[in-house]
């Protein structure tokens, strides 16, 4: 099963192992990660599950939305990695993928 690493707010990083067709963000709840709220639950209609994604998968996930796009310009911690972990398909080419939860809003 493909691996997922998760980097808390706090700084400590989990392993998880992510099912295929699962979301990022359904893995990392799925994980016990408390802090990465998700509260429309992969709607993509709040901004709760954002995370930076590790810069060597950018050209590996799920290009970004509009909607995506939209919801991440509310954040202030928004940059060049930042996305919606509901808004990526978790598959196994993204065995490895890094993440770090984003400060909260």
């Amino acid at each position: 099963m493909p691996t997922l690493y998760v980097t808390t707010r706090e700084g400590e990083t989990l392993e998880l192992q992510g099912q295929p067709g699962l979301s990022v963000m359904e893995i990392i709840r799925d994980g016990g990660v408390d802090e990465l709220l998700a509260l429309c639950g992969g709607c993509c209609s709040c901004a709760t599950c954002h995370v930076h994604i590790d810069p060597a998968f950018a050209d590996k996930v799920a290009p970004m939305g509009e909607d995506e796009n939209d919801l991440l310009d509310s954040s202030d911690d928004r940059n060049d990695t930042s996305r919606l972990s509901c808004q990526i398909p978790f598959t196994d080419d993204l065995d490895g993928l890094k993440v770090t939860i984003a400060k909260e809003d």
